[in-house]
């Protein structure tokens, strides 16, 4: 079973974008591909990773996802500067 992860991108705008997957340097490269298939990083790019931690599953990926989405500018810049 792959380990998945949740990970934070600075983008080059300033913003943070949030995801999962199961490998963060290829999601990355990815993200900052010409032909980016996620429209929000693909505008902002480059973009480089400022977070990231294991999760068990995907699922258990996803819902921490969703925890930091719906954190505050201001919580999520502390949790990347820490």
């Amino acid at each position: 079973m792959s380990e998945w992860f949740v990970y934070m991108l600075r983008c080059a705008d300033n913003s943070l974008y949030t995801g999962v997957t199961t490998d963060v340097e290829r999601r990355v490269d990815e993200h900052n591909a010409d032909n980016s298939v996620t429209k929000y990083t693909r505008v902002r790019q480059p973009v480089s990773v400022v977070y990231f931690e294991g999760a068990g599953s995907r699922s258990e990926a996803c819902k921490r996802e969703s925890q930091l989405k719906k954190l505050t500018k201001k919580d999520k810049e502390a949790l990347v500067s820490d």
